[in-house]
This record gives structure tokens, C-alpha cells and sequence, in this order.
């Protein structure tokens, strides 16, 4: 999934996980294991394939209605902004996110609603919205119903770089400038939770036995950051890639330094990508 508008932030824990093979887990149709649930490909990709269709419907019929009813959208123009892999996040996050709420007794409130997500991604109906729907308003009770984690400078390197690759954030900031943004009040309270959050997401991987098949480049929470004014940003978090490697929050990558942080820099607001409420995929 990629970022959406908004200046803000959020962080990933180091997670060490096994891949499909090395836990002897390999069949080529599942897509990933959740403990004793598998998640096939196929279901996957009719997820996908099905959002995709009913956004070409929509997009052809907008574009048709602003040019005329023989007009052609570029092929560009049909596509979702969303794959197969977005909807394995879903699939996935709702999953280990189910798990934790139940554990903790997290209440989960109904404030993000299908119909609504649906219309927003061009895609009204499908079962893409639906699961984003599920997937979010879990998220959003995990991030209120955590503890939160504690911010240092490494971490916070290491959320900037995930801001930067996610389009969320200008390139360029110092360690100096990280932490001014970060110790917004408006933002603060969201990353500390979301870092909290790759922590659970962490301990459920090493309880469930979580893997992925190979085909798949990573497991990624994803994260939505609400700004005041400005709705809610999208962006995604690897916590689980495809070699089982660990995303290792104590050596950051180096950081460019010279530009200041700007309120004003956000990335494209066009349709992003959401998740499923089911246990189990055939």
C-alpha cells in the first residue's frame, strides 16, 4: 500500500520470522500461514481482481462522462492502485490484529465504514472495501488500546526512512528536524502507538508461526495516520519479508540531511490499498 496525503509517521519493529521453506511450510498455492489458517494465491488474487474490475468500471464511467461516451481512459487510468500484495496485508493484518484484541480485551468500534472506503478507493462493493474497513477500525482500536512504546533517535531514523519511501514525508530532514516533527502532539501519540503495534505484530508472529510464500515480497501493517484537518494518510510497514530477514531498527539507514520539514508535503491522494475479516482462505 502506498502513502497517501499527510505529514506523519510510523515505525516498524525487528521481526524475525521464517520463510515457507525453512519451516517446511511450501505449498505453491498458499500464500502465507497464520498458525493453523492458510491464506491461499487464489484467493488473493480474486480479491484483487475483483476491486480491480469494479474500478475500471467506475473510472471508465467518470472519464466517459467527462468526455463524452466514446472516449478511452488510458490503461493507467483503469488501474487500481492496489495488488495482489495489498490484499495479503489485509488478509493477514486482520488476522494477527483479531488475535491480539480478543487476548487483551481491546473494544473495536465501527468507525470506518465499507460503503464509504469503497467510494473512496473507485472500487463501491467489493470485498476489498470490506476488508479494509475490518482492518482499520481494528487497527485504530490497537492503536488506542496499546501501550505506548517509548521513541528514540534510531527508531525515529527508521520511521523518517519508512515516511520518505512511503511518499509521506520530504527527503532531507536531520535527526534534529526528525525529532521536532515527531514530538508533535498531533503525531507523537500515533507513532508511538503504531511502533507498539509492530511490537504485538512481532510477538504474533513468533507465537502463530507466521510465513510467507516466496512470491510475495513482505508482509506490511497497514497504517493510517489522521493529521488535524487534514483526514487520514495511508502507508504501509514491512514486519515480516520474504527471506524470513529481519527489518532491524537498531541500525538505520544513514540520513540525508538539509531540507526542513514542511506541513504542506503529501503524496498523491488517489485510492490505496485495505483487508479481510476471514480466518481462514481456500
Amino acid at each position: 500500500m502506498r502513502a497517501r496525503r499527510v505529514i506523519a509517521a510510523a515505525s516498524v519493529a525487528a521481526l524475525g520470522v521464517l520463510s515457507l521453506a525453512a519451516c517446511g511450510k511450501s505449498a505453491p498455492g498458499v500464500a502465507a500461514y497464520v498458525g493453523d489458517t492458510t491464506y491461499s494465491v487464489q484467493r488473493v488474487d480474486e480479491i484483487h481482481a475483483e476491486a480491480q474490475a469494479k474500478y475500471e468500471t467506475t473510472a471508465r464511467a467518470a472519464f466517459q462522462q467527462q468526455n463524452g461516451p466514446s472516449a478511452s481512459p488510458s490503461p493507467e487510468m483503469l488501474r487500481i492502485d492496489a495488488t495482489p500484495q495489498d490484499m495479503l496485508n489485509l488478509l493477514v493484518g486482520i488476522d494477527l490484529a483479531k488475535r491480539i484484541v480478543a487476548e487483551k480485551k481491546i473494544p473495536v468500534q465501527d468507525q470506518l465504514k465499507a460503503d464509504e472506503l469503497g467510494k473512496s478507493f473507485g472500487a463501491p462493493g467489493s470485498e476489498y472495501a470490506k476488508l479494509a474497513a475490518d482492518w482499520y477500525n481494528l487497527f485504530l482500536a490497537l492503536q488506542a488500546g496499546l501501550p505506548p512504546a517509548e521513541l528514540t533517535d534510531e527508531l525515529r531514523s527508521v520511521v523518517y526512512a519508512k515516511m520518505v519511501e512511503g511518499e509521506v514525508a520530504p527527503a532531507g530532514w536531520t535527526v534534529e528536524q526528525q525529532r521536532s516533527a515527531f514530538a508533535d502532539p498531533a503525531i507523537a501519540p500515533q507513532v508511538a502507538a503504531v511502533v507498539a503495534l509492530s511490537a504485538a505484530f512481532e510477538a504474533e508472529v513468533e507465537r502463530e508461526d507466521v510465513s510467507l510464500n516466496p512470491r510475495y515480497s513482505a508482509l506490511e501493517i497497514p497504517a493510517l495516520l489522521q493529521v488535524p484537518n487534514g483526514g487520514f494518510g495511508r502507508y504501509s510497514l514491512p514486519y515480516l519479508e520474504k527471506a524470513g530477514t529481519v527489518t532491524d531498527i537498531s541500525t538505520p539507514e544513514p540520513l540525508p540531511s538539509g531540507a526542513n520539514p514542511s506541513d504542506d508535503a503529501t503524496a498523491p491522494s488517489d485510492a490505496a490499498t485495505p483487508p479481510s475479516d476471514e480466518g481462514t482462505a481456500s
